[in-house]
């Protein structure tokens, strides 16, 4: 029979391993098949996996210097991070413009701060937040939401660890950027927002195809992008202008 110190310790063990390789993953957009929609997805997913927090998301900045969302670990935080996107107010805008770290512990208690963002976040079923900055020095390229669905800040350990994922996913879009095109700033970071352009389209059509909810669409494209080796952007293309079988992807 197995001692419960030690299935902490082996528990303790996976969670050390799971993040040690997502640092090596954050790290790796060197490589030919480097896909900028999956990896920011990813980062999303890690984070609400690994954390103690209910979801996350990530915000780049466009090229007319405001936000756009790009990746979230749940469809009610894309939602979320869309409406902030759009209304330019709230704790990702703060965080961006500021280059600091923003914080609400409790959305309901305080919600004269972002009076609107505040509502809508409730609405979606979040009450508190946290967004990190994914920056190098004084360039700030986007923002890492933590969203809870209960009140109470999120644990030192686990804010440190997120925006320690924030910081290398920064290095290694900014990496990835100098050497594929230069000084080309606004164009790698539109790719990424045009790709979620292609996917949020996708996502509809297989909505409406196969009767699902648009976060069931999400996961059966992914998953068959994945399954097949192909990456998503390109799928989601597919997808949207007709030309992929539609019945494959949901089986």
């Amino acid at each position: 029979m197995i001692d419960r110190p030690d299935i902490a310790t082996a528990t303790h063990h996976r969670r050390v391993n799971r993040i040690s390789r997502t640092f090596v993953t954050l790290a790796d957009t060197l490589s030919a098949e480097f896909d900028l929609g999956e990896y920011l997805q990813g980062l999303a997913e890690q984070c609400a996996d690994l954390l103690d927090v209910s979801v996350a998301g990530v915000l780049l900045v466009d090229r007319d210097r405001g936000l756009a969302a790009v990746a979230a670990s749940a469809y009610q935080a894309e939602l979320l991070e869309l409406f902030e996107a759009e209304t330019g107010n709230g704790p990702c805008s703060d965080c961006f413009r500021s280059g600091a770290a923003v914080r609400c512990a409790d959305l309901q208690v305080m919600p004269q701060r972002w009076p609107v963002f505040s509502t809508a976040a409730r609405k979606c079923g979040f009450s508190a937040v946290q967004a990190l900055p994914m920056r190098l020095r004084d360039q700030v390229v986007g923002v890492l939401t933590l969203l809870s669905r209960e009140p109470g800040s999120a644990a030192r350990d686990d804010v440190d660890l997120a925006q320690a994922f924030a910081d290398v996913a920064t290095i290694g879009l900014l990496q990835h950027r100098t050497i594929e095109s230069g000084d080309r700033t606004n164009q790698q970071l539109q790719t990424a927002l045009n790709s979620r352009v292609l996917i949020e389209q996708a996502k509809g059509v297989l909505a409406e195809h196969g009767s699902l909810s648009m976060r069931e669409a999400f996961e059966r494209l992914r998953r068959y992008a994945r399954s097949h080796n192909r990456r998503l952007t390109e799928l989601a293309g597919s997808v949207a202008d007709g030309t992929e079988d539609l019945d494959k992807i949901l089986l």
